[in-house]
């Protein structure tokens, strides 16, 4: 299950395990099963779209049951706090053996954009007790959900997975979409790549690099949300609004890395930075001012830079000076390949069942599913 399926991180993952994984799945979308709706479906697995219309509808909770009790499902797997919240009861009520919730965005101030208060804390660790684990996409979410109050044991870290093959560097796709862009071989693009929300500081970026801009040297920011004016406004106040382009929301990753010369990735908290990751696949240069995922790996591929202006302007001249040429970090398809990642995912399903004492040719029943507004992952 997952909250929707419009592009996004979460959303891509969920496509790219469903599609790999050595078990029967089925996806949920609470609402808006969106484009990457239309990628799993040609994927070959099924998709229900639940229709919410509204953050709270419990009827979405009996439908929910009835889905997963007709499917006779071994496992739900749900992604995203309101899939998390709805998803979870909705199993235990269906009678489905197994539970899981994976936390992508806990951050330290909010959940997936939504402020942490005291209410959306309770409603969460109420809807945990449903669950058998709850994955964390790195020791950082780990800690946090710790703090939160979920308990330690009920707590795996399995990271988010990179398809490597899908995000390497194409020059056949960098002329083509640096062509769609306006953009000519000759230009050196700083890109970004991800929702425009104040917490990726995409306005840090333009402060940064404005004095760097020039007829050769140009800002892509890739994707869209509700910074965008904002972002806009201060491009303009920079006197870059020409060297600045918003090339919008575009689900074409390793088109848009390969016409890429330098990435970067301010934002002010991540969980993970799948971002960064796939940047690196795709050979680039990465500067970035926090990325859990990159504790321990040691590489001059990927520059940690204080989020000031000063320091990122100077991190950022260093790199156009430089002009390194595109390298793999090769540790990085050993941590996070995606098949490793699905492995991991069919195996804590497996085992969760086998200690519930069934296994998937025991375990064909199912109560119903109710939950809320989310989609969700539905395995068999």
């Amino acid at each position: 299950m997952i909250t929707g399926l419009g592009v996004g991180g979460a959303e891509l993952q969920l496509y790219e395990l469903v599609r790999r994984s050595r078990h029967d799945c089925e996806v949920a979308a609470l609402y808006n099963a969106g484009e990457v709706a239309g990628m799993i479906s040609e994927a070959g697995v099924p998709v229900h779209d639940l229709g919410m219309r509204s953050n709270t509808e419990p009827s979405v909770l009996y439908r929910l049951r009835s889905l997963m009790r007709s499917g006779g499902f071994d496992a739900v797997h749900t992604h995203l706090y309101r899939s998390c919240v709805y998803g979870r009861p909705a199993a235990r009520l269906a009678g489905v053996p197994v539970v899981v919730a994976t936390e992508h965005s806990i951050g330290q101030t909010h959940l997936e954009r939504r402020r942490m208060t005291t209410g959306v804390r309770l409603l969460y660790l109420a809807s945990e007790r449903f669950g058998d684990t709850t994955v964390a996409v790195s020791d950082t979410v780990a800690e946090r959900l710790r703090r939160w109050g979920v308990p330690a044991r009920r707590i795996r870290v399995v990271p988010n997975g990179v398809d490597f093959d899908r995000v390497t560097f194409d020059p056949v796709a960098r002329r083509r979409t640096r062509a769609e862009l306006g953009l000519s071989e000759r230009e050196r693009v700083i890109g970004v790549l991800g929702r425009l929300d104040p917490n990726k500081r995409f306005d840090l970026l333009i402060e940064a690099a404005a004095p760097l801009l020039d007829e050769h040297t140009r800002v892509v920011l890739v994707g869209d949300g509700p910074d965008r004016q904002r972002l806009e406004r201060i491009a303009h106040e920079h006197g870059v609004s020409d060297r600045v382009l918003f090339a919008g929301q575009r689900s074409d990753v390793a088109a848009v890395l390969s016409s890429f010369d330098l990435f970067v990735a301010c934002s002010k908290q991540e969980t993970f930075g799948l971002s960064v990751l796939e940047a690196l696949a795709n050979g680039l240069v990465a500067l970035y001012t926090t990325c859990p995922a990159l504790e321990g790996v040691d590489t001059d591929r990927a520059v940690e830079v204080e989020g000031t202006p000063e320091r990122l302007r100077a991190a950022l001249r260093d790199e156009l000076e430089a002009q390194r040429p595109r390298a793999q970090v090769e540790q990085l398809r050993t941590l996070y390949g995606m098949e490793a990642v699905t492995e991991r995912l069919d195996s804590l399903y497996e085992h969760l069942l086998a200690r519930r004492g069934g296994s998937s040719s025991q375990t064909g029943r199912a109560g119903d599913l109710t939950t809320g507004p989310t989609t969700t992952g539905v395995h068999r």
